[in-house]
């Protein structure tokens, strides 16, 4: 940055030293049009991700709400002995890390192998069409996806099942049996998010200095070396990165894809904690039991990512923390 001098009339440097020294109000009279904006994102963290943080306390009460919030009961620790001793509970656990295990390693590594394939397409316009279709599956909402499936997917009239039936083949329940059920769960959650997760990715495969490519051709390279020993190290930060994100939600997953897709004939998969934390609080009105098992679950999803960061940085990434 320079500043007038006004003893000479030209242009000096001025010192970024001197500059630390200016107290806030200089920097909020300066960018107060930024500040103001800054306002309406921060109103919203407090509104409804810190504000809610004070029912918390439900979990240590046996909350009654004849007596309200502050006049229920204190308990202590025996709302999660409670939860813990719940045969659901444990079956819960199993399922939960059984779907987000699956999505971590096929709805995570989708969006990398399609970004890696997409970068690959020379046709620019045939690109933005391809990207447009596979970004189109994000903005629908479970409810519309999960009726899509049912017609789709159905036994007895969906759409697939109907055309191998005519074609001579046996009717596959893919959403009527408990594997059918898991295998359809994941590779669904695979088309909803891998176009979407491609985004990130494509942003840092953009970012490549192009002339690593230009001396690796030099070196006779063909695309596949090229994306191997460039294009992926290169974008390795990256990945690390949103790993370690997607290691927090291992213990939580989507209610809202399991809800849409469950049915009374499929049980052995969908009892995950989101699940049990709608038919305790909602459906069985314990509050408690239900604020409880949400504070397990947010634990164990932060000491996930703090291991995960912490294992990051042994191996020599920069983590996220």
């Amino acid at each position: 940055m320079k500043v007038p001098d006004t003893a000479s009339g030209f242009e000096t440097a001025s010192n970024p030293f001197l500059e630390k020294k200016q107290g806030i109000l200089y920097y909020l009279r300066r960018n107060w049009q930024l500040y103001f904006l800054l306002l309406i994102p921060l109103a919203f963290v407090l509104v409804f991700k810190y504000a809610p943080m004070s029912g918390l306390i439900l979990a240590f009460k046996d909350y009654k709400i004849a007596h309200g919030f502050w006049g229920s009961e204190w308990v202590g620790l025996e709302v999660f002995k409670d939860i813990f001793a719940k045969s659901d509970f444990g079956r819960a656990i199993r399922n939960t890390l059984l779907l987000n295990v699956s999505d971590l390693i096929f709805s995570f590594t989708m969006p990398i192998i399609l970004a890696l394939l997409l970068n690959e397409v020379k046709n620019a316009l045939f690109k933005r069409v391809n990207q447009t279709l596979l970004y189109l599956p994000h903005f629908l909402s479970w409810v519309i996806i999960g009726a899509i499936a049912y017609q789709l997917l159905g036994e007895g009239t969906g759409m697939i099942n109907n055309l191998i039936a005519n074609l001579g083949g046996t009717r596959i329940p893919f959403l009527q049996d408990n594997v059918n059920w898991l295998i359809s769960y994941i590779f669904i959650g695979v088309w909803q998010s891998m176009g979407w997760g491609t985004i990130i990715y494509l942003a840092a495969i953009s970012g490549i200095n192009p002339e690593l490519y230009e001396a690796a051709v030099v070196d006779g390279a063909g695309r596949w070396r090229k994306m191997w020993n460039i294009t992926l190290p290169s974008i390795r930060v990256t990945i690390v990165t949103l790993l370690i994100l997607n290691l927090g939600h291992v213990m939580a997953g989507s209610f809202e894809r399991v809800f849409a897709l469950s049915n009374k004939a499929t049980t052995e998969f969908t009892t995950t904690i989101p699940v049990l934390v709608y038919r305790w609080g909602i459906e069985g009105g314990n509050f408690s039991r239900a604020t409880a098992l949400g504070l397990f679950q947010a634990v164990v999803g932060l000491v996930l990512i703090l291991l995960a960061d912490r294992v990051a940085k042994k191996l020599g990434e920069d983590g996220v923390i």
